[in-house]
């Protein structure tokens, strides 16, 4: 008796279930099949495509208008020194002649802050926006 206890008691092997691993198999499978047959996405033909040598040219910026201010604290224009009124009629001409123009005061390193930012506030009183610090 005791050997038939024990092998009532022991686990049977289980037997894998194929029915529903083969259901998720074909109806990958079949997905496929339609996503190839499926007629393409409309292909585009005979498109005409940009080319460099018809685009928009880019315009030449001119040259900025560059004041200096030495060790001295003196004004330079072109490599003159020029006083703060001519300075401002020099910026006024150079702007109204190059539209696109811009103003760049180049002061020496060695110069207080203070004398540099006062002439900077009186060329963009003249120039407005278009009047920069150059910057090493």
């Amino acid at each position: 008796m005791g050997l038939r206890n024990r092998r009532r008691a022991a686990t049977p092997v289980p037997e894998p279930n194929l029915v529903p691993m083969m259901d998720v198999v074909v109806t990958i499978l079949i997905f496929f099949v339609l996503a190839s047959m499926a007629p393409k996405a409309k292909m585009i033909k005979n498109v005409a495509l940009p080319s460099a040598d018809k685009g928009k040219v880019e315009e030449t910026l001119p040259d900025p208008l560059v004041i200096g201010i030495n060790k001295q604290g003196q004004t330079m224009v072109e490599n003159q020194p020029i006083d703060d009124l001519a300075m401002g009629q020099k910026v006024v001409e150079y702007l109204n002649k190059n539209a696109k123009g811009a103003v760049v005061l180049k002061a020496d390193k060695g110069l207080q802050y203070e004398q540099v930012v006062k002439k900077l506030g009186v060329l963009r009183d003249v120039g407005g926006d278009r009047v920069s610090l150059a910057l090493e």
